[in-house]
């Protein structure tokens, strides 16, 4: 079998596969980058107690390797009577780590809204929480859209990690039909090209974005 048709071949199963880690990237994000506001906002918080909470479960989640906090939720996390499927797994590890990082990555954009602002929204009385909804969240969010494409990105390539607990993305799948054929080389090279169709578009997205904010700023 030449090159084409081993990919022509090994196409339809790594699709799944990569579908399947897309799907998990996007669960990973849409949870983990809300969970980050919420975390950011609290390390932001005049509350030492909110404040060090959000201080303890950040640098916890930022300090812990990816891989360690899968194999914690995965293989630790039975001893206590929780027990999760691979997939879920895999996604509740990669929502932790992602609220750890995105909540630092919007922690900079809401210190970056000017002062002055929120001083004029406190001198009309607006309340805290207006303030929040209305000027600091909006206009933090927006500076952080970029940052947190560009996490998006290493996210995805992140979800290549749940192959350690059998998770059948696509280098699981990748590896799968490896070990039946003995063609590593060219299944690898495939799985390899099909992480770079989604990130690279991503990384070009993530530029044109940046551009287009940094004219408003």
């Amino acid at each position: 079998m030449n090159v084409i048709s081993d990919w022509s071949s090994y196409f339809p199963d790594l699709l799944e596969g990569l579908l399947v880690s897309v799907q998990l990237a996007a669960i990973s994000l849409g949870l983990g980058i809300p969970l980050g506001l919420v975390l950011a906002i609290a390390n932001g918080s005049g509350g030492r107690v909110a404040r060090a909470g959000a201080i303890v479960l950040v640098e916890i989640g930022r300090g812990m390797p990816a891989l360690v906090m899968l194999q914690i939720v995965y293989f630790g996390l039975p001893d206590l009577g929780l027990s999760f499927g691979s997939f879920v797994s895999a996604a509740v590890a990669l929502t932790l780590t992602s609220a750890a990082y995105t909540s630092e990555i919007i922690r900079g954009g809401l210190q970056s809204v000017p002062a002055g602002e929120v001083e004029a929204a406190e001198a009309l009385n607006m309340a805290r929480l207006d303030i929040l909804r209305f000027i600091v969240i909006p206009q933090g969010m927006r500076v952080a859209v970029p940052s947190l494409m560009g996490f998006s990105i290493l996210i995805f390539q992140a979800t290549a990690l749940a192959y350690t607990i059998a998770l059948p993305e696509l280098l699981a799948t990748a590896y799968s039909i490896g070990s039946s054929t003995f063609r590593y080389m060219s299944v690898l090279v495939l799985a390899g090209l099909m992480y770079l169709a989604i990130t690279i578009p991503m990384s070009f997205l993530t530029e044109r974005v940046e551009m287009r904010l940094s004219r408003h700023l």
